[in-house]
């Protein structure tokens, strides 16, 4: 079996669809709309690589049996997304930090540890942490939206699989541990604010603080009735949704905190990890509230 071919099935063994890049190269090997035969998966329309990236032991071994190619891995159908680490190049402005330089700034500036997860060396020299990501939460890739020389692949996006090489040089693995859940902290700083063309639907201005006792007894229910797997994904977007009450000042944090807290815990959620996703959360949604529009 060959390299690739294993570095292939390797990946898909782990739930990550795969899918062929041109050998030696980052680019997809399938063929592109314009030359789209509209036969197989392409029957119906055009498939991107996107969708035609698979776990199918079959279908990857007919796939690399054609040729050397290089493993695209389809970090959104994966749940996973990915940290991309770049290394400073020549035309970069001088004194631009690598990426691993940014992002450990990035951390230090969260309050956080630089989180240990499965994590592999580029080609480049750069370096890909991978996360996982709950199904429920649809997160777009990235460029330059953290800091610069870090960018991040999920929906929309691939990253070049380890095993994979360039120029003769291979991605590899080197840190083989799990693959942690990507950090609430992290999450909130790939999220757009709420739009302002499209402010909430809410009563007006005096019946503040009972549309928002309402709303935090039916995002409690939410949380309390969340199933293991989507328990912290649920919470998160139930606090989230309730930050903008308490910057309205329609009800107190602590009142927020404390209902979510039982709501979390009787969920099965670990206190410490209520306490850490309801922070996160609030801090964000206070701080990007956009100001009530008044019936």
């Amino acid at each position: 079996m060959s390299d690739l071919l294993n570095a292939a099935l390797n990946a898909a063994a782990r739930g990550w669809p795969v899918f062929p890049l041109r050998p030696g190269d980052k680019r997809p090997a399938l063929h592109g709309e314009t030359a789209c035969p509209h036969t197989g998966e392409c029957a119906d329309g055009h498939a991107k690589w996107e969708q035609r990236a698979t776990t199918d032991p079959d279908r990857i071994r007919r796939a690399w049996s054609a040729g050397a190619f290089n493993v695209g891995l389809a970090t959104g159908p994966s749940g996973l997304l990915v940290v991309d680490l770049d290394q400073v190049k020549a035309k970069d402005v001088k004194g631009t930090p690598d990426g691993v330089t940014s992002f450990a700034a990035l951390c230090e500036r969260a309050g956080q540890p630089v989180p240990h997860t499965y994590r592999v060396r580029t080609a480049g020299g750069g370096q890909h942490l991978y996360f996982w990501v709950h199904q429920t939460i649809r997160v777009p890739s990235s460029k330059g939206r953290l800091a610069p020389k870090i960018d991040t692949r999920a929906w929309g996006g691939y990253v070049v699989a380890p095993g994979s090489t360039i120029d003769g040089t291979p991605y590899e693995i080197t840190e083989a541990g799990p693959v942690a859940e990507l950090p609430t902290w992290l999450m909130l700083q790939l999220q757009d604010p709420p739009r302002a063309d499209r402010p909430p639907a809410l009563a007006p201005v005096g019946n503040g603080a009972r549309v928002s006792h309402v709303a935090l007894e039916r995002e409690s229910a939410a949380v309390a009735a969340a199933v293991e797997g989507e328990r912290e994904a649920v919470l998160f977007k139930a606090a989230r949704s309730m930050g903008r009450f308490v910057a309205w000042g329609d009800i107190p944090r602590h009142v927020v905190e404390d209902a979510f807290q039982t709501a979390g815990e009787s969920a099965g959620l670990k206190p410490y990890e209520v306490r850490s996703t309801l922070r996160s959360a609030l801090n964000w949604s206070i701080r990007t509230a956009r100001p009530r529009v008044s019936a």
